[in-house]
Formats: C-alpha cells, structure tokens, sequence
C-alpha cells in the first residue's frame, strides 16, 4: 500500500502454462484502453484484496482460461516502473500440470506458441528478458524494469544493471 505523499502500486501475477516446447500464450486483442493490447502475454492479474500471490494466480489462471492449476512455480518478482502507468510488483509463475476444460477468454485469444517463436511476436522488451530466465531455469529472481512509454529504458536483475 502506499505511503503519505507515495503512489499505489499494483501487485499482479503473470503465469505460462508450459507443455513441452510451447507456452499457452495471450494476445491482448479484446479490451479497450488495454496497456498490453495487440501484445503477447501469459495469463495472469491483479490481486483481490487479502490474497497471496498463489490464490491470485489459481483464481486468474481458471478465469482465463477455464484450467485449474495443479503443478505450478513461483519464479520471480518482476518490478515495473513507468512514466505512463502505475507501478507493478509482478509475481511471475510457470506452471506444468492442470486440470479442467479451456474456454475463451474475454481479454485476447489463447494460443500454444512455440518458446523458439516467441521473441518474434510484438511483446514488452523486458518479457524477453524474464522469458530467457524461464528457459535458463534461473534461482528465484528479483528483475526491475523501467519503461519510458513503451521503450525500455533500464534493467535490473537482482539488483545488478543488465547491459
């Protein structure tokens, strides 16, 4: 929450349901006003209030998607800064076991996109930074991303700049 004088900040989830070689991926194609439209995304959203970022993914991921999250991984903390938005801890997941029956979704269409494909669709800059660490099998990290608009201007893993 934010301090006297200080600005919120959104705490968020963000998941990529793994199968094999492919990630289940979202293109923001279907809301208004949407920061992440025409963009390629995991599944993911803003915490209710009192939930953990565990019970937010589980309930965003069957929202999106109609899946049940049975197998899945805390992999980070992604930290957003902008000069155009509000500022965002991302809890970032991956998750390789569900149940359930996919739906559509009412924010974008759900795709299963190749991992190898992945950097040639229009995405945040700083995505591919935290997917590189996924692919890696990275320890748990901390990456900070400053965006000026929808450039990326700084990076940030654990605390150390990135080049």
């Amino acid at each position: 929450m934010a301090e006297k004088g200080g600005m919120d900040v959104i705490n968020s989830t963000l998941c990529y349901l793994e199968r094999g070689d492919e990630y289940l991926m979202l293109h923001r194609v279907k809301k208004r006003n949407d920061v992440n439209h025409d963009k390629w995304i995991g599944v993911g959203g803003k915490f209710l209030e009192g939930e953990s970022p565990e019970e937010c993914i589980l309930r965003e991921t069957e929202e999106e998607t109609g899946l049940q999250l049975t197998e899945y991984r805390y992999r980070g903390l992604v930290t957003f800064v902008s000069d155009e938005a509000e500022g965002e801890f991302m809890h970032l997941f991956t998750a390789t076991g569900w149940t359930g029956t996919p739906h559509p979704c009412d924010e974008g269409e759900l795709q299963w996109i190749k991992k190898a494909q992945l950097r040639a669709l229009p995405m945040w800059e700083g995505d591919k930074i935290f997917l590189k660490l996924l692919e890696e099998d990275a320890p748990f990290f901390s990456l900070k991303l400053r965006y000026e608009g929808e450039h990326l201007a700084q990076a940030a893993l654990n605390g150390r700049p990135l080049i």
